[in-house]
């Protein structure tokens, strides 16, 4: 940021971009960050579930499934390794069945607070103290094409300071805004019978479809250095081993790629070319690497549900990043309200992410998922 500023300002934001290692040539990485307890208890996997108001970042097509109002709170102290308090990023999200628009409106809020820094020059003396941090305020609408497919369409307002001036001589600053949306599609069949075996999967089997933060480059300095927001094509599956009156266990697996492709003179392709280009521009084999897996468990026990177990496993390749960890989580219902939480396991000793605890609350009312 300029000469000798921050010091740990300068080390928050390289691991930041450590842990999304894909994405180190991209802007604004924390639009990826799994902002609920419950998906994160489960590999961080929730595209074909998407069944409360986390819908509108895992998959907003998952809302047209949903019935009654919602309101979602998420908090999370980031890279706790760190120790910081002020290093952290809360999740507001609200939905609300409209039947006179025959869907769900949906909005959510994804606040990143980096904390406090003190700017300096050539010697330790304060010349200021700003805050740097990071927010995306989206709202969307999510409806049904048919009985057992929804489709949801999401837009986002993207907003980061990072610092209040730029670097050297350079004649911009950390601050830039920007804006993208997501497409989502999700199919739950009501019935569903496997050729030749006579067995019915309908009300078992999710299949959902996210592309999630497509939209023009963000611009801190100038647009010859803009860097591309991370584009993300999510792929899930859900699928309920058990159901029944008082046990149900689900199993639930997702697949994602970034969506980001480089020119040869190492200028990034614009998003409306990379959302294609990204697919082809390695080897067939190099293109299977960059995906990134996570999938999970989740027991609910009770009639109605009332309390829940989760666990998962999100990995992906050492060349593409490297992050592999153990998430467990688990939930409690009553009435009208919902608490989970979550906790990931690293692999690797003092992992920015090792030990990470989620924590949300929900309140429902005026009906429930269907």
């Amino acid at each position: 940021m300029t000469k000798k500023i921050l010091g740990l300002a300068v080390v928050i934001l390289v691991a930041m971009q450590s842990t999304f290692a894909q994405v180190s040539t991209s802007a604004v990485p924390f639009l990826l960050i799994s902002p609920n307890s419950r998906a994160s208890g489960m590999g961080e996997a929730g595209a074909a579930l998407a069944d409360d108001a986390s819908a509108s970042f895992w998959n907003p097509a998952g809302l047209a499934f949903q019935n009654g109002s919602e309101l979602s709170i998420s908090h999370a102290n980031w890279l706790p390794q760190f120790q910081l308090s002020d290093l952290f990023i809360d999740y507001l999200a609200f939905r609300r069945e409209f039947p006179e628009l025959d869907g769900t409106l949906s909005t959510s809020l994804t606040y990143l607070n980096l904390g406090e820094f003190n700017r300096t020059e050539n010697d330790p003396t304060v010349l200021e103290t700003f805050k740097a941090y990071e927010f995306a305020v989206t709202v969307g609408y999510a409806t049904k094409l048919s009985d057992g497919l929804g489709v949801g369409v999401n837009g986002r307002f993207i907003h980061s300071r990072l610092a209040p001036f730029g670097t050297a001589e350079e004649k911009g600053r950390g601050i830039a805004s920007g804006f993208s949306f997501d497409v989502g599609l999700l199919y739950r069949p009501r019935s569903l019978e496997i050729p030749f075996t006579g067995l019915d999967i309908g009300n078992r089997l999710s299949v959902g479809l996210n592309l999630s933060n497509i939209g023009p480059a963000l611009t801190y300095i100038d647009k010859a250095q803009a860097d591309p927001l991370p584009t993300n094509f999510r792929l899930g599956l859900a699928y309920k081993v058990i159901d029944s009156d008082f046990n149900n266990l689900s199993a639930i697996v997702d697949v994602s790629k970034l969506l980001i492709a480089k020119k040869a003179d190492g200028t990034s392709e614009p998003f409306y070319k990379a959302v294609f280009t990204s697919w082809a521009d390695k080897s067939f084999r190099q293109e299977l690497r960059e995906f990134v897996t996570g999938m999970g468990l989740e027991y609910w026990y009770g009639n109605p549900k009332w309390v829940a177990l989760r666990a998962g496993y999100f990995y992906e390749d050492p060349q593409y990043g490297n992050r592999k960890f153990l998430t467990f989580g688990a939930g409690v219902r009553y009435d009208i309200y919902g608490f989970d939480f979550s906790y990931i396991s690293t692999f690797e000793e003092q992992h920015p992410l090792g030990e990470t605890l989620r924590f949300t609350l929900l309140i429902s009312w005026g009906g429930a998922s269907i």
